[in-house]
């Protein structure tokens, strides 16, 4: 029987308390260095290695985990959430997004519907309709084929398929499989909608509008503000756009829309890059395809976070080195730097994932909880990183953890040898520098020019970026911010800090406004 508990009753939270330091800086220099990082690694899926040979435990304190693990029966409640029990408290709603990659359990019946039945059959819509588009079955008035996607979302709708397509772009332009190009409209701010709209050729571009409720603002708002522009240029924004959303929204028989694809409540937003808002835009960019295949990448990592073995288990693994990190040595923060700027999005993408999961101060109960949730993420591609915060990293008065990702190829191959390397080659060359420079330091009389050292990191190692590791990646990131979730007691599935803007900004739109609220208002001239 699966028992919700706060981390700070358990035993084992104690016993990692008490729990001997590991001295990285001792412990990642010259031999010992050496073995750490061979014997550290766990396979993640799709061809991706997570090390986390610079990161501050060793086998004592893994040992503590694993009882942590036990004890706070993490992988039971992965069980409990993807055989369907109502895991979301807060809007009562279960949490089904693996579903949409695969059934890693017992069928799910809701709504009256076999759940992945469901979600399959949405996504062989989604394909039917990218391969007529593609195959020109479905054109603009003209009978001209569509050439550019833009998807209008927001949130959830926008980051994770925007981070997913410029992950892929490249690799698409190189293997054929650039079928149509991608553009996104997200922020309200009237500058992008029309900064995005006067790069497009608008009569052969399918927009595609991502709302479940069909009653979002900011995403509505846009919406009119590309059929405004549709109708400029002459053209019937109804042969232009397709839509995203449940079957019970507004938008759902609308005929202002060439197809609708469903979602349902058992989605959250920046969990959603797996079902239609991600297939649909991913569909009519690369095709329904490579779509599949980073499908199967991400079901490769969920299949591998089921394993009760901590050491075998990566994201859980992941996650309670970053629980030991955050509350027991004080780390407040966390930077995710991947070393290749088709992942340029990709941080920015899990702000939102770990930051609207984990930054809650409840538990599942809402009840305060006395100990330190999500950390704070940030991050930037290398080596760009390296010219721009590393100073703080290296030297800083605060620990930050560090998450590198890196690949041994490039996407497109194209490459020159200048002084005796490849630039592919001196991009390694940096990530696996900065990892030991970070972890050993280096000492000097000149306090100016010395570096502590003792600063953790991880690193996840792939081939190549290519649909399955970036889906296997993906996925990776979401079941570590669930486990830590679980680990900490707290719902990490609901959203309530980000509703309070939503009904105060209605509020100033209406002049309902008082105090300090009504003078910013004025002060903006709203």
């Amino acid at each position: 029987m699966i028992t919700w508990k706060n981390m700070d009753t358990l035993a084992a939270y104690a016993e990692l308390q008490a729990a001997a330091k590991v001295n990285l800086v001792a412990a990642m220099s010259g031999e010992n260095g050496a073995e750490r990082v061979k014997k550290y690694t766990a396979p993640m899926g799709a061809g991706l290695n997570f090390n986390y040979g610079a990161r501050p435990v060793d086998d004592a304190i893994l040992e503590v985990l694993k009882k942590f693990a036990a004890e706070q029966q993490l992988t039971g409640k992965f069980a409990a959430l993807y055989n369907g029990e109502v895991i979301n408290t807060g809007e009562k709603r279960r949490v089904l997004h693996h579903m949409c990659r695969g059934q890693l359990g017992e069928a799910v019946q809701a709504d009256g519907v076999d759940k992945r039945d469901f979600y399959v059959g949405e996504q062989n819509k989604i394909a039917a309709f990218a391969n007529k588009v593609h195959a020109g079955e479905i054109t603009n008035a003209a009978g001209e084929k569509f050439t550019t996607v833009c998807q209008i979302g927001i949130g959830g709708s926008d980051l994770g398929p925007r981070a997913i397509y410029l992950a892929l772009e490249n690799w698409a332009k190189v293997t054929g499989n650039l079928k149509m190009k991608a553009a996104f409209i997200s922020n309200v701010d009237p500058d992008d909608a029309a900064g995005v709209l006067c790069t497009l050729d608008l009569a052969h571009t399918l927009f595609v509008l991502v709302s479940k409720s069909g009653t979002t603002l900011e995403t509505l708002t846009n919406e009119s503000f590309v059929k405004n522009a549709l109708v400029e240029a002459g053209l019937n924004p109804a042969n232009h756009m397709a839509c995203v959303t449940s079957e019970t929204s507004p938008l759902a028989s609308s005929p202002d829309y060439l197809a609708a694809f469903f979602m349902d409540d058992y989605i959250g937003g920046r969990f959603s890059s797996s079902s239609g808002v991600g297939g649909c835009v991913l569909s009519l960019a690369f095709g329904p395809e490579v779509f599949a295949e980073f499908l199967n990448g991400a079901a490769e990592a969920d299949v591998l976070a089921k394993n009760e073995d901590l050491l075998a288990n990566p994201a859980m693994l992941d996650a309670l080195i970053g629980v030991y990190e955050r509350n027991v040595l004080g780390y407040p923060n966390t930077a995710v730097l991947p070393y290749s700027q088709a992942l340029s999005r990709f941080p920015a993408h899990l702000q939102q994932l770990d930051m609207e999961s984990n930054g809650k101060s409840v538990n599942r109960f809402g009840e305060p909880v006395n100990y330190a949730t999500g950390p704070v993420i940030f991050g930037e591609p290398g080596t760009n990183g390296q010219h721009s915060f590393y100073q703080l990293l290296h030297q800083g008065t605060d620990i930050v953890p560090l998450q590198f990702v890196g690949f041994k190829n490039s996407q497109m191959g194209s490459d020159v040898v200048i002084q005796g390397s490849t630039s592919q080659q001196k991009l390694c060359a940096n990530v696996a520098a900065q990892i030991v420079a970070f972890a050993c330091g280096k000492d000097d009389t000149d306090l100016n020019k010395k570096f502590e050292g003792g600063r953790p990191s991880s690193i996840i190692i792939g081939e190549k970026l290519t649909p399955a590791s970036v889906g296997a990646l993906l996925a990776h990131f979401e079941n570590k911010v669930m486990y830590q979730g679980f680990a900490w007691n707290i719902n990490s599935f609901d959203q309530e800090g980000v509703q309070l803007g939503k009904v105060l900004a209605k509020k100033v739109l209406a002049h309902d406004t008082d105090g300090a609220l009504k003078v910013y208002s004025d002060l903006l001239n709203i």
